[in-house]
């Protein structure tokens, strides 16, 4: 287990944006803000919060206890996914809930065990995410 956190580790994209102090403050107050979902996706947002999704990720203004995986608040304004491991595309995401290790072999996101139509709607919702 060791050797793959330590070559998971390795696969981490990290990016660096320079932005001026205006920018840089408006980016940092627009992250502080909960995510605008959209309503007509209450039933991906019923698989979000009756799986583990809530209890390992975070979402601001979501009473989830989540503090192992990412801050998913404003997940669609990201260019990728599993630390940039993939592109952040609607297929990415079905592949990356449904196998994570179709994406990035040894990682510690659990393949989630829901119905096509769970899925579905749960991708739906994350993607208002933003």
């Amino acid at each position: 287990m060791r050797a793959v956190l330590r070559t998971q580790h390795a696969k981490m994209l990290l990016r660096v944006y320079v932005d001026s102090t205006e920018d840089f403050s408006a980016w940092v107050r627009g992250q502080q803000q909960p995510s605008n979902y959209d309503a007509k996706e209450a039933a991906g947002r019923r698989v979000f919060e009756s799986t583990a999704c809530l209890t390992v990720t975070q979402l601001l203004g979501q009473n989830g206890t989540g503090r192992f995986g990412s801050d998913l608040t404003h997940l669609m304004s990201r260019r990728t996914i599993a630390a940039g491991a993939a592109e952040n595309t609607p297929e990415n995401l079905r592949l990356w809930i449904q196998n994570p290790d179709a994406i990035k072999t040894g990682s510690l996101m659990p393949a989630m065990k829901l119905s096509d139509t769970e899925l579905d709607a749960l991708v739906r919702y994350l993607e208002t995410l933003r």
